[in-house]
């Protein structure tokens, strides 16, 4: 189904087929498919209908998109997708012709590219979604279902979550679109109605209010650390950082001191760095109180109850071949032999590797962040060829052993894994403290306790100059593959020029970017199917 049709159409409450952290739910009677039939007077069915919004950035369902791959279509994985393998620090050996257009910079207007497309369908059918549980929830609906004073008050929770979900959707499309069809609960829905796409100034103002309102003390928000894994008010305020972070790309006007000021809230709410990175990226992390206590939000998975193939199991399963022996390091069973590391981005940042052996698999560093790169029997250079797996350093950051546990001793568990239990962070405290530092680099302050505990955590001496330069460098190492890179370069701008990556716009030593790559193009099969819809300038219609 087209985002034309999604719109038009009633989002159904029932539950897909998984959770969310605590949202367990049992399914729905299979006549329940109506929001109208899905909600009574016990919570059971607004918690579902909350779990389906969740579920959104897990999906691999493929009902409502044009895809072949379930997979491929998640959310998560579609954005990082269209953020690191169309930047410097990571290219797919997969020959599909999407992945290859993401790989060089060629993707077009008037052909569809699979990943563009999902991060286009997932986030406006999730905000079609939270209108219509918001409708469901209104105050009347409740009043006329008999719904009791307490469990009244308990949705007033879940719309708040709802609602910063539909702000989390909104800054993912106008962050990849620039225009964004633009629709909330009080909109006119239904009957073929078509939103109208906001400028991104219009879609940002929007968003930063929403994240205000639902951060403000007497809002429904859960208390921040409060509601793993789902969203609380130290959420709303990070996904606000990071909004005002990159305000003048989306509205021209930088907000350096409201970066800075909201991080700043961030820090009275108690969250922590975990002792080791590593551990933030473990199978085991949302159980490990360490790892928790620097996340802000994350999205939840594990093996048994919410599989997908996008994800972490993604980011699990890409990164090595099953010659590799991945049961014995990343704990889990199987191997894409897709996702690496050109090597120039390891020059590049983490200056400190030196002496690889590619017979051993061995190299020195000092970084305890460059010590994710799996190098046995890997070649240097993609040089010869950008789809040959074994050209490029692996990246085994995301693993699914636990961070207590020996792989070797888990290989037995691992053969039984085929999906991963890691949970996504989406928001976590690593990244609060670059931002703080870019914004004090603007704004005036001092952030040199932020990055002196990210330099001590990584084994490294603390920067003795904070510029754009150590910022973009430090980015890449503390956030690597965490679905940053694409948007932290146009900041820089180094995006469209000023800086050339391996296969940048299809050649191996780099090249300009068309202006008009700022932002992707409306997918093709959107256009076609909605005349109202504008295309992004420089991008033909189909």
């Amino acid at each position: 189904m087209n985002i034309k049709n999604i719109f038009s159409a009633v989002a159904a409450a029932a539950m897909l087929t998984a959770c969310v952290g605590d949202l367990n739910t049992i399914p729905l009677n299979p006549t329940d498919v109506t929001s109208e039939t899905a909600y009574g007077a016990d919570e059971e069915g607004y918690v579902q209908g909350l779990a389906k919004i969740y579920f959104q950035l897990t999906s691999n369902n493929t009902q409502d998109l044009q895809v072949a791959d379930g997979g491929a279509s998640e959310f998560i994985r579609a954005f990082w997708s269209t953020q690191e393998v169309t930047a410097d620090g990571a290219k797919c050996a997969w020959g599909d012709a999407w992945v290859n257009d993401l790989n060089n910079n060629t993707w077009k207007g008037d052909v569809l590219n699979d990943a563009v497309y999902a991060v286009y369908v997932r986030t406006l059918q999730g905000i079609t979604y939270v209108n219509e549980y918001l409708r469901q929830t209104s105050d009347d609906n409740l009043s006329s279902r008999g719904v009791s004073s307490e469990v009244a008050q308990k949705i007033q929770s879940f719309r708040a979550e709802a609602r910063f979900l539909r702000a989390y959707f909104y800054w993912a499309a106008l962050d990849t679109f620039g225009m964004v069809p633009f629709s909330t609960e009080d909109s006119p829905f239904g009957g073929g109605y078509n939103p109208p796409q906001k400028s991104r100034t219009e879609v940002f103002n929007f968003v930063v209010e929403e994240l205000k309102a639902l951060a403000a003390s007497d809002s429904a928000m859960p208390a921040a650390q409060s509601n793993y894994p789902r969203a609380d008010k130290g959420s709303a305020l990070g996904l606000l950082a990071r909004v005002y972070l990159n305000a003048e790309v989306y509205t021209g006007t930088a907000m350096w001191a409201e970066a800075k000021a909201t991080c700043e809230e961030i820090y009275k709410l108690g969250y922590k760095l975990a002792p080791t990175h590593a551990e933030l990226f473990r199978g085991d992390n949302g159980e490990n109180p360490d790892a928790v206590g620097e996340f802000l939000f994350a999205a939840s998975y594990d093996a048994e109850s919410n599989q997908s193939y996008g994800g972490t199991t993604y980011l699990t399963l890409s990164t090595l071949s099953g010659d590799d022996g991945a049961i014995n390091i990343t704990g889990i069973n199987g191997g894409w032999a897709g996702n690496r590391v050109p090597y120039e981005y390891v020059q590049k940042f983490f200056t400190d590797v030196k002496n690889p052996d590619y017979g051993t698999g061995a190299y020195e560093f000092k970084d305890k962040r460059a010590g994710y790169f799996y190098i046995k029997g890997r070649t240097e250079s993609m040089q010869d060829n950008l789809n040959t797996f074994l050209n490029g350093w692996s990246c085994i950051k995301f693993n699914n052993v636990p961070h207590d546990t020996d792989p070797v001793d888990y290989s037995a568990t691992a053969a039984t894994k085929n999906f991963s239990d890691i949970d996504w962070p989406l928001i976590r405290l690593g990244e609060i403290h670059l931002i703080y530092a870019e914004a004090c680099m603007h704004a005036g302050g001092d952030a040199s306790v932020q990055l002196n505990a990210l330099a001590s955590r990584a084994g490294v001496s603390a920067p003795s100059t904070v510029d754009q330069d150590y910022l973009m460098a430090e980015r890449a190492r503390e956030l690597m593959w965490e679905g940053h890179r694409r948007t932290d370069l146009i900041r820089y701008n180094k995006w469209i020029s000023g800086y050339n990556w391996t296969y940048k716009g299809g050649n191996f030593g780099g090249q300009d970017l068309p202006a008009h790559f700022g932002v992707f193009p409306v997918p093709s099969t959107e256009l076609s199917t909605n005349l109202d819809l504008e295309q992004n300038e420089g991008y033909a219609r189909p």
